[in-house]
């Protein structure tokens, strides 16, 4: 899709276009139909299942009640019962296949903004200041956007102000639009627990909102280097180090995956799963091919100083699903001239672990979140 991408109307006679925004990289829809008031939530899921966007002329607030009519006609329970997936990969790709389908139909409901970031439409909220600090400075164009994209960005905004608590932390921490948030915090418990190997010195790879670089200075290391190499994340962890007050301990530097030079000790919490993402918004949950997790490992041993620990905080979910083999990380430890020092784990607590609704369920439930404390295996260490 191209950097400025436009999508296209007919009202009556006339034929409109305007910049098309997505954060989730989906394209602009080729079918659109101008909607209002009198639109049927029947009609309109239809349409919306069909693949025809409905560009909203209508009041603001009803529009939010046919998305919600829409809701529940997409969660609706089938009329014949499907069979029970054979396995759990196949379980998590039916659940995948319908999350997919699920945003499509609900982003099929536009609502066209103006260059200002104002939306013309009876009862409106003004979205302005949320829809700024997820896409930038207005640049004097209209646009349009699916309203649930927008109460998203609304939904994000709040949270940026409001900021999550981090008990491990003792703080709050203020996450940015398209960052992802520090809500499972067992992970984060078992960072705060983990013996340092040293205070002198520590790189966080893939800080994201700077949590873990805020939490290793809350535990007295003296001097963190935390990278990424999204901007966004950039940006927020250096406005949550400086918040806290680490600003002189913490430097935020772009980089994929490692900055140079060597460290006592390096931490990372890659994304989880290894699976190919459906929209950027997802690179936190989904590493493609592991690409993440292989590239710190086949990198640390070069990183660590002699006697250093690197740590690997990763959830065994992908074991239990089948995306990963349950010996391919101690394999690829050992294929990395790494050792294993300890491994400390944890029962996550989010909601959906003690969901039995939850498509995955089955799976969620023996979850378990470990920190993998490795060192360099003897035979392979680089040299001092």
């Amino acid at each position: 899709m191209s950097a400025n991408p436009t999508i296209e109307w007919t009202d009556g006679d006339l034929t409109h276009s305007a910049r098309w925004r997505s954060e989730a990289g989906s394209p602009p829809p080729r079918s659109v139909v101008v909607a209002d008031d009198t639109l049927t939530a029947d009609t309109a899921y239809r349409l919306a299942s069909e693949g025809t966007a409905l560009l909203w002329h209508g009041d603001f607030q009803n529009a939010r009640q046919l998305l919600q009519a829409i809701a529940r006609r997409v969660d609706r329970p089938p009329k014949k019962k499907k069979a029970a997936p054979a396995t759990p990969i196949d379980a998590f790709n039916q659940h995948r296949q319908a999350q997919s389908q699920r945003a499509r139909t609900l982003n099929a409901l536009l609502i066209p903004i103006e260059p200002d970031y104002g939306i013309a439409l009876r009862r409106a909220p003004d979205m302005r200041a949320a829809c700024e600090q997820a896409y930038g400075p207005a640049d004097d164009q209209p646009s349009v956007a699916s309203l649930r994209e927008l109460q998203g960005l609304v939904g994000a905004y709040e949270w940026r102000k409001k900021g999550v608590e981090i008990p491990a932390l003792g703080e709050r921490i203020h996450p940015h639009y398209g960052v992802f948030s520090p809500v499972r915090g067992e992970y984060l418990d078992l960072i705060a627990e983990a013996p340092l190997p040293a205070t002198t010195l520590a790189f966080d790879i893939g800080t994201g909102t700077g949590v873990i670089a805020a939490l290793l200075a809350k535990r007295g290391v003296e001097r963190i280097v935390a990278t990424d190499q999204d901007p966004r994340a950039l940006a927020c962890a250096r406005d949550n180090i400086d918040r806290l007050g680490y600003a002189k301990r913490v430097s935020i530097v772009e980089a994929d995956l490692f900055p140079e030079g060597r460290a006592p000790l390096i931490v990372c919490n890659p994304p989880w799963l290894p699976a190919r993402p459906s929209s950027p918004l997802e690179h936190a949950i989904y590493d493609p091919e592991s690409r993440m997790l292989k590239g710190f490992l086949a990198g640390l041993a070069a990183h660590l100083t002699p006697n250093g620990e690197g740590w690997l905080i990763l959830s065994d979910l992908a074991e239990h699903i089948g995306l990963r083999e349950h010996d391919t990380l101690t394999n690829a430890f050992s294929h990395a001239g790494l050792k294993v020092l300890d491994k400390r784990s944890i029962r996550p607590r989010h909601p959906k672990a003690s969901d039995a609704d939850d498509p995955l369920h089955a799976v969620r439930s023996r979850e378990m979140t470990s920190l993998w404390r490795l060192g360099v295996a003897a035979s392979d260490g680089p040299a001092s």
